[in-house]
């Protein structure tokens, strides 16, 4: 019997990347996501090995009614985030965009993880999708870093108390998806100013991070971990604003 593995957020971006991956490897795929229209594109997308539900990870009693209806599963991933509301210097950042960034994220992944560790077969795994920023030391990404950074502070705890499911996350860098769009006009340039200052010499795709899910949900000798995806971004300083 192949795997069953349920994507929070899996309708565009990091998530939907993974989804395909993770299908493509034969497992069975099931993506959450907060809109029908969305739903419907990424299920075309992925092809018929996949199944999807619209759900909002924000409303945790209709998540964990969505899991229910889905469980047994073998292997939660979860990419929900917000759209920049904590980015910004300090001066500039607002308690309620503070709130809303905890909101969307922080709650949003351990609340889900909370609902997952019921269905959740022994031996399967959770992994969050968190943000690099948790130790950047760049102007401009407090909020982010907080937000973040207790996400993954949460997971060797987690992977402790949670055993024998696995617990880790994947800590992307600067990738090139919908959630630069509260940017604007000025999205691409920041994108490109970005790619300069990392390692690597550009921004990276959903895939890039999509293959560090597939490892950390294949590898069962991985829990406790956070991966970084991030192109050696934090190796080098941002450059000028």
């Amino acid at each position: 019997m192949s795997e069953r593995v349920v994507i929070v957020g899996g309708t565009s971006g990091i998530g939907l990347a993974a989804a395909g991956l993770l299908a493509r490897t034969g497992r069975e795929v099931v993506i959450a996501g907060r809109t029908a229209e969305r739903m419907e594109a990424a299920l075309k997308e992925i092809g018929e090995e996949a199944t999807g539900a619209v759900v909002d990870a924000r409303d945790a009693a209709a998540m964990r009614e969505f899991l229910a209806q889905a469980g047994p599963v073998d292997h939660m991933v979860i990419t929900v985030t917000g759209r920049g509301q904590a980015a910004g210097p300090l001066a500039g950042l607002t308690a309620q965009a503070l709130r809303q960034a905890v909101e969307d994220k922080l709650i949003a992944q351990l609340m889900t993880a909370q609902a997952a560790a019921e269905v959740l077969r022994p031996g399967g795994s959770i992994t969050f999708v968190t943000a690099a920023s948790a130790g950047a030391a760049f102007p401009g990404v407090s909020g982010l870093a907080a937000v973040n950074g207790a996400l993954e502070a949460a997971v060797p705890g987690l992977a402790v108390e949670l055993a024998p499911i696995r617990v880790n996350a994947v800590s992307p860098g600067v990738v090139d998806t919908e959630w630069w769009e509260w940017l604007g006009d000025q999205r691409r340039a920041a994108l490109d100013g970005l790619a300069s200052a990392a390692a690597v010499g550009r921004v990276g795709t959903p895939g890039d991070v999509a293959q560090a899910i597939g490892y950390v949900v294949g590898n069962t000798f991985v829990t406790g971990t956070v991966v970084r995806v991030d192109g050696g971004g934090i190796l080098k300083p941002a450059p000028a604003a």
